[in-house]
């Protein structure tokens, strides 16, 4: 009997992160740009299923939910940019995994928030280095253009990732604690139903 109930388990904690990973891939398709910024970085509200599966089991079905929403995007838009995917993938995981380990670690409301403010700090200046090191490279590779010197690299990262990621890790925050507050008794009960 207890095999059939953690196979029933592991059937709806499979079910709940696809779901999540759809929803998450659908809310990639509504984003929008902020004045001041490059056209090509948008702010979406993709996070918020995998900060949600995150918080309910661990920091490692927020990866997931981040691989599932990116393949499938990639899928579906036919792999037009590769490079932008696998950037949205590393955005989010370096996002959604400070803030479900501070929480499940402390497990509250100010550990919530301490661990998306964390979040967008490290996604920030992981992704300043990360597109310093490896993404603005092999974008410049894939796109055929000449190698980025040094300094435009930095220009770019000062002027457009770095203050895009900090002002999107503000506005999920902003829109999480919230939403997080009105859904805290279902993700409880869904922790529960699923161990």
């Amino acid at each position: 009997m207890k095999q059939t109930d953690k196979k029933s388990s592991n059937l709806l904690r499979l079910i709940i992160l696809a779901l999540m990973g759809t929803i998450s891939m659908v809310l990639m398709f509504l984003n929008f740009p902020l004045p001041m910024l490059p056209q090509y970085l948008k702010i979406d509200f993709s996070e918020v299923p995998a900060l949600i599966a995150a918080l309910i089991f661990t920091p490692v079905a927020g990866i997931a939910v981040e691989a599932i929403k990116n393949l499938l995007y990639l899928i579906y838009t036919g792999a037009g940019d590769p490079i932008g995917v696998f950037s949205n993938f590393l955005a989010g995981v370096l996002f959604v995994v400070p803030a479900a380990y501070l929480y499940h670690k402390f497990k509250g409301v100010k550990s919530l928030v301490s661990g998306l403010v964390a979040g967008t700090v490290i996604m920030s200046v992981g992704m300043g280095l990360l597109n310093y090191y490896l993404l603005l490279p092999a974008y410049s590779w894939f796109m055929g253009w000449e190698t980025m010197s040094a300094q435009v690299k930095w220009v770019t990262i000062a002027a457009g990732i770095l203050p895009f990621n900090i002002i999107k890790g503000v506005v999920i925050a902003l829109l999480f604690v919230p939403l997080f507050l009105k859904l805290k008794p279902w993700m409880e009960r869904k922790r529960i139903s699923v161990s």
